[in-house]
């Protein structure tokens, strides 16, 4: 048997992992984009960052073959991630993660209109209801190019979601509201009668051991 190869991480963590401003806007980002794990957000901005990291390494005249590695940097840009025709090496530095996640395949299933909710893109992508170019694409995080875009359909036939479907929380707290409320109600029931029926005191053992006693004198 060869020797296991290690495989090479694709994506850079946080230098501060318990930084809790960092976590909090991360948060934010996984929830509004529907991402799984915080891997997902990482290898977004692991893509960012190395875009920007070439821009600066262009700019500054380091390395060689540089007008090569400008031409090819800017193609792979305009391909994907900015539509822009006079786009140049500055506009990169001032990418950020939101505009990596804007191209994602799972972003851009709402953009279009083939679902509601991060949630409901992200399963109608992995269950392979989703296709480009007639190619089913179970990959929620696949980047799709400006070319791609007005390519994205249903894969052989739509799905249909029904209303009933659609809105499963709303009716499970409409159910708890009126549990809620009938348990409101029937301790309120509870009240009024206690109120209007008031239940006789019984004597405690002190109180007895006291009428015995005065009996006992008179």
């Amino acid at each position: 048997m060869g020797s296991v190869k290690r495989l090479r991480k694709l994506f850079e963590g946080p230098k501060k992992v318990w930084d809790k401003q960092r976590i909090t806007a991360d948060r934010k980002l996984i929830t509004e984009y529907g991402l799984k794990t915080m891997t997902e957000l990482w290898k977004a901005q692991t893509l960012i960052r190395q875009i920007r990291r070439e821009a600066r390494r262009i700019l500054s005249k380091r390395g060689t073959n540089l007008v090569v590695g400008e031409k090819q940097l800017l193609d792979r840009v305009k391909k994907f991630l900015v539509k822009k025709d006079d786009l140049k090496l500055e506009d990169l530095l001032s990418l950020t993660v939101k505009d990596m996640l804007e191209r994602r395949f799972q972003t851009l299933a709402i953009r279009k209109g083939f679902a509601k909710t991060p949630r409901q893109s992200r399963q109608f992508i992995v269950h392979g209801h989703l296709a480009i170019k007639t190619n089913k694409v179970n990959s929620p995080s696949y980047l799709v190019t400006f070319d791609e875009e007005n390519e994205i359909n249903w894969f052989k036939k739509p799905v249909v979601v029904s209303a009933e479907e659609e809105k499963p929380a709303k009716k499970n707290d409409e159910k708890t509201e009126e549990k809620t409320g009938e348990k409101a109600g029937a301790a309120e029931e509870k009240k009024v009668e206690a109120a209007q029926n008031p239940v006789e005191e019984k004597p405690s053992d002190e109180k007895k051991e006291v009428a015995v006693a005065v009996a006992a004198q008179q």
